[in-house]
């Protein structure tokens, strides 16, 4: 769990650090997963499905708000009812704009919801996003999954109806729209995906707003549960050709989502529990805490350290100890680092005895080499060449 718990702070830092680029590239990615689908289940429009068109779009989405996503997803899936015929087009645009009002309404920032649940839905994935939304919407986006839902089934109803729609004439537009129209208001099917998904979200959302233990497994549990039994309550009523292998695939597969989505935005450690009470001149407080699963990502530091090496023989001495004496040698050594070569030069100053015994300092002028006593300073670089010592030398004065 410490290893999960460190990988999601390290998602959450790379994330932060570079959202500005990461959030383009999912939504560039998500508008071109919903425009593929848009022309690979319709395609009626042979110069809008083409691949270069599609790019253009999905790059143009993934730098515009998420509700141009499904402005662009909307229009694709028009032009496509319009190559069918006129009459679909115009049925097609009618739902839109009536779906639009009423979103725009309740749930206008849950634009990627409505794109999302058709997605879904179409890859057989219906049960993840009521149960989602139960779990970080609010009751209100039922509406939101409820748009969601109606776009599907108009897609489907025209898909299903193109064979019919393409053999009627011109002639017969009345009969096109009388067949789009019996359609969707005859879907007994919609209707209950409607309902289900509505009480779906407003069954979790309640429970996991409560202040028990795993709130939020229950009521993914509890949401799944409901979904499938009132799928399966509208197949026996109304016949609505549910697939019970498919209903328990997907509850599975809803089931993984969400725990992962609990995982990034709800990961609570129940064993730490406190109930705290306390009270004011007005109310009694009961207060329950629970602290969140986290851990600290974890850190590299590196330590750099460089020595400086001094060649052999250049040892220093410490000074004070006495006064100065014949056989003693006083030494002080200065560096000078260099410290962007790693190399450093040093300087060396010696004290040298008097040769004819006489102290230092009263010795007689200068002589040669029969100087009795003087100073000696060295200066050295303690460089890895052996050319760069050939400037090292040592006076005598």
């Amino acid at each position: 769990m410490t290893a999960l718990l460190e990988l999601r702070e390290n998602l959450k830092k790379i994330y932060s650090r570079n959202e500005a680029f990461i959030l383009p590239v999912i939504k560039f990615l998500l508008s071109f997963i919903v425009l593929s689908i848009i022309n690979g289940k319709m395609g009626y429009m042979t110069k809008l499905d083409n691949m270069a068109i599609v790019l253009i779009v999905s790059l143009l989405c993934s730098f515009l708000p998420t509700g141009f996503m499904a402005f662009f997803a909307m229009m694709f899936a028009v032009l496509h009812m319009y190559a069918l015929s006129i009459e679909t087009a115009a049925v097609g645009l009618v739902v839109f704009l009536l779906l639009y009002l009423l979103f725009l309404r309740f749930t206008a920032k849950e634009a990627l919801v409505v794109v999302l649940t058709p997605v879904l839905c179409m890859l057989k994935l219906p049960y993840v996003m009521p149960v989602a939304m139960g779990l970080i919407g609010t009751p209100a986006s039922c509406v939101s999954v409820g748009c969601g839902v109606v776009v599907y089934y108009l897609l489907q109803t025209v898909i299903t109806n193109a064979p019919t729609i393409n053999s009627m004439g011109a002639e017969e537009a009345t009969a096109k729209l009388r067949l789009l129209i019996d359609g969707m208001l005859g879907n007994k099917a919609m209707l209950v995906t409607i309902a289900a998904f509505a009480i779906t979200v407003i069954v979790v959302y309640l429970i996991r707003r409560m202040s028990v233990d795993h709130s939020w497994t229950i009521a993914m549990v509890a949401g799944v549960m409901i979904e499938v039994m009132i799928l399966l309550v509208g197949d026996l009523m109304y016949d609505t050709n549910l697939s019970i292998v498919s209903a328990l695939l997907g509850a599975v597969v809803t089931l993984i989502a969400c725990k992962i989505i609990e995982f990034f935005r709800f990961c609570l450690d129940y064993s730490r529990t406190e109930k705290v009470q306390f009270e004011d001149d007005e109310y009694y407080y009961y207060v329950k805490a629970v602290p969140k699963m986290t851990v600290a990502a974890p850190t590299n530091t590196v330590k750099k350290i460089n020595t400086q090496r001094r060649p052999a023989g250049q040892q220093t001495r410490t000074s004070g100890q006495g006064t100065r004496s014949a056989g003693q040698t006083y030494r002080s050594t200065a560096h000078t680092g260099r410290p962007s070569e790693g190399t450093g030069r040093s300087v060396v100053t010696e004290r040298t005895p008097a040769r004819n015994g006489v102290p230092y300092g009263q010795q007689g002028g200068y002589r040669g080499h029969e100087m009795s006593g003087g100073r000696s300073v060295t200066i050295g670089g303690n460089h890895t060449n052996p050319q760069d010592d050939s400037d090292d030398y040592e006076e005598l004065f």
